[in-house]
């Protein structure tokens, strides 16, 4: 039902996989119980004193009346797991002559993992349509009616794959990938990758020293869209890029908690560049430290084709909090990130914060999802802004997360720290930035901070506060934009399935990337959600 709202091109292959995914559905013995239909209302209404988020000359003020119906899919079986979401936002405005906003949006997301054959066959697949930053150096807020610096990002991923246990000596992993990127934005086109990978890792008989072996290999073609308005180019840029990933690991458990890992292996990368390295011989050595059900760090170090690398994966947990933090040194690309995204799912954090208190999967889920619409969190923490770019690049990225709950407050807050080093040439980024800004995009740094406190009034009600900073600065043409934003809620529940809130919102940030604009916004919301 979700995937109808949206505009989810498929072809080649990918229109060849649905059936595996249909079946997948059909097969489940489950397949027609435990699904969970919710139909939504919310309506809205905002007074901003600048709705276009322009510049302080050109800022216009305006009520906007907003009507979001939408609907969630959730089914959590033993052979099926369904999980969507979809709305259709539409607005009308006091003032029709504010520029730069838009009369309505669509947004959707769901995923699906389906179980074809018993311990052999499986389907994991997924979709999301929303808006997402043209570039880094805009306007960045929860504004959703603006224009600015935003176009609509479409993507969608399926992949089958097959899952064997070799009795206690080994397990094997073969998978097909296939998915796609689509965007409005003439430079950036739409994009469609295939994916092989197969990994094999050592049985339980294998208990002090383990090994594993993995192949990873993406082809990726890119059509840039219409870009015949830019002086010597042609109507539309393709570029096909491949890269191939292969290792070896062992891991040797010195003590029951313990162990040692080290890997070595060989990467391959096809995309252009003026003469760097795109291949090379890889190692990282590392260890796993379990001291506790609650307590989880994984760290390495080594070097690859492009340099000095490492990881951390790290977790702790007590009655009350959960902390996080990770470091993570890749190649990747903006598409990837847009299938994919690396931030820190703040639904899967609470999920194990509420674990001990909720243990029914389902209801855990519900009171989660509450929570965050009552608390006014963002869906994900310590979250970097993906701009939009065609090149291959290696992000540098530490972020933490920490969830405090008390017994009438609670507080979220999240850090990162993100560098982005362009590894090929200018030209795949050509009809995006033209002239001074053809460097923007080489190299760029961000860091960041949000807080979220709410408190409980009452068993209804509670009153919420979040503030977020970041800075994006570009290290080769030595650009920078600062954002901020504060907002401040009431929450009531007036019925079972009928809330509404109050917001005040301020934010601030660059306007635009030619000169040092800067917008201003001061916003009053209304909300009154309905759930049937």
């Amino acid at each position: 039902m979700t995937i109808t709202t949206a505009k989810m091109p498929i072809s080649g292959p990918a229109l060849r996989l649905l059936p595996l995914a249909l079946a997948a559905m059909l097969l489940s013995a489950e397949c027609h119980a435990q699904w969970r239909v919710t139909p939504r209302l919310d309506l809205r209404e905002t007074y901003s004193d600048n709705v276009g988020l322009q510049n302080s000359a050109d800022a216009r003020s305006s009520f906007v009346s907003e009507a979001d119906p939408g609907i969630s899919i959730t089914k959590l079986g033993p052979r099926l797991k369904v999980s969507a979401d979809a709305g259709w936002r539409l607005y009308s405005y006091s003032n029709n002559d504010a520029p730069n906003l838009r009369n309505s949006e669509r947004h959707y997301s769901g995923a699906m993992q389906a179980t074809v054959v018993d311990q052999l066959l499986f389907v994991d697949a997924n979709a999301s349509g929303s808006r997402q930053a043209v570039s880094a150096f805009g306007p960045v807020s929860n504004n959703t009616f603006s224009n600015a610096n935003r176009t609509d990002v479409s993507t969608w991923r399926i992949s089958p794959y097959l899952r064997h246990r070799f009795g206690s000596t080994a397990d094997m992993t073969l998978r097909y990938m296939r998915d796609s990127v689509d965007s409005g934005v003439g430079g950036y086109g739409s994009s469609r990758a295939s994916t092989r990978s197969a990994d094999l890792n050592s049985g339980t008989a294998f208990d002090t020293l383990g090994w594993n072996l993995s192949y990873y290999h993406q082809d990726l073609s890119e059509s840039l869209g219409d870009v015949g308005t830019v002086p010597g180019t042609v109507p539309t840029l393709a570029n096909d890029s491949m890269s191939e990933n292969t290792s070896a690991g062992l891991r040797w458990r010195l003590i029951r908690r313990l162990a040692l890992t080290a890997s070595v292996g060989y990467d391959k990368y096809e995309y252009p560049t003026l003469g760097e390295a795109t291949s090379g011989r890889s190692w990282l050595g590392g260890f796993i430290w379990t001291p506790s059900t609650r307590t989880s760090v994984q760290a390495s170090f080594g070097r690859r084709y492009f340099g000095k690398t490492g990881s951390l994966v790290s977790s702790y947990r007590t009655q009350r909090s959960i902390w996080n933090l990770n470091y993570s040194d890749a190649v990747t690309t903006t598409r990837s990130q847009f299938v994919l995204p690396s931030a820190i799912d703040t639904a899967a954090m609470l999920d194990s914060l509420f674990a001990a208190s909720i243990p029914d999967a389902v209801q855990r889920q519900q009171a989660v999802q509450a929570y965050i619409a009552a608390a006014g969190l963002p869906p994900s923490l310590a979250n970097s802004i993906n701009y939009l770019s065609n090149r291959y690049i290696r992000i540098q990225r530490l972020q933490g997360a920490a969830i405090f709950r008390g017994p009438r407050s609670n507080l979220t807050f999240s850090v990162f720290n993100e560098k982005r080093l362009a590894l090929s040439s200018q030209e795949s980024d050509s009809a995006l930035l033209l002239g001074q800004l053809a460097s923007l995009n080489d190299d760029t740094s961000q860091r960041g901070a949000t807080a979220n406190l709410d408190y409980r009034l009452s068993p209804r009600s509670n009153a919420y506060g979040a503030l977020s900073v970041s800075r994006v600065h570009s290290l080769s043409a030595d650009f920078s934009s600062n954002n901020s934003e504060m907002r401040l809620g009431l929450n009531h529940r007036f019925a079972k399935r009928m809330q509404g809130s109050v917001e005040l919102r301020h934010t601030r940030g660059r306007q635009n990337l030619v000169n040092s604009d800067t917008y201003r916004e001061n916003a009053l919301v209304a909300t009154l959600s309905v759930v049937y």
